[in-house]
């Protein structure tokens, strides 16, 4: 795909899914870059919202280096990110959960995405580092409910896959 044409936002989304699971994205402006080899021209906001369509995140490869990834299904991602939990502990209107290095952005995505699907209802966003999520609750006593219900969605999602 050498020729510069007009893709649908599917078929650009289709062409990024394949220049992900390849491997070696590094970066959004890494990823206009290799799209603009295959021919397709978009902006770095076009790519970042792709990405995040896509369910893409960006963790840390065998080497430590960062890279965009995309599960091949979102029930693969919910249960790889239950997967990562090692701990959570409440504070105040807190939870800290603690992954394996480089685990902390899925796992992160994983919770926004059910807080706005209503599978963790008292989480109201997330920060996240290499190894720790900081979730942050909707009430200000609300971080050991929050724990809780990290737990139990954890686990369900646990259950489901057996």
């Amino acid at each position: 795909m050498n020729v510069k044409t007009a893709l649908s936002s599917n078929q650009r989304r289709a062409v990024i899914a394949k220049l992900v699971r390849q491997g070696g994205v590094e970066s959004q402006v890494h990823l206009v870059k290799l799209l603009s080899r295959e021919g397709v021209k978009v902006t770095q906001a076009t790519a970042s919202r792709d990405l995040e369509d896509l369910g893409a995140t960006r963790v840390r490869d065998v080497n430590g280096e960062f890279q965009y990834v995309i599960p091949e299904e979102s029930s693969a991602k919910s249960s790889s990110a239950a997967n990562l939990i090692l701990s959570v502990t409440a504070s105040g209107n807190l939870a800290v959960v603690r992954t394996p290095p480089g685990g902390a952005q899925l796992l992160a995505s994983a919770i926004d995405r059910n807080s706005l699907n209503g599978a963790i209802k008292s989480a109201i966003g997330t920060i996240a580092g290499d190894d720790t999520v900081l979730v942050v609750s909707k009430t200000a006593n609300g971080g050991g409910e929050l724990a809780k219900s990290i737990m139990n969605y954890a686990a369900t999602i646990k259950g489901k896959r057996k």
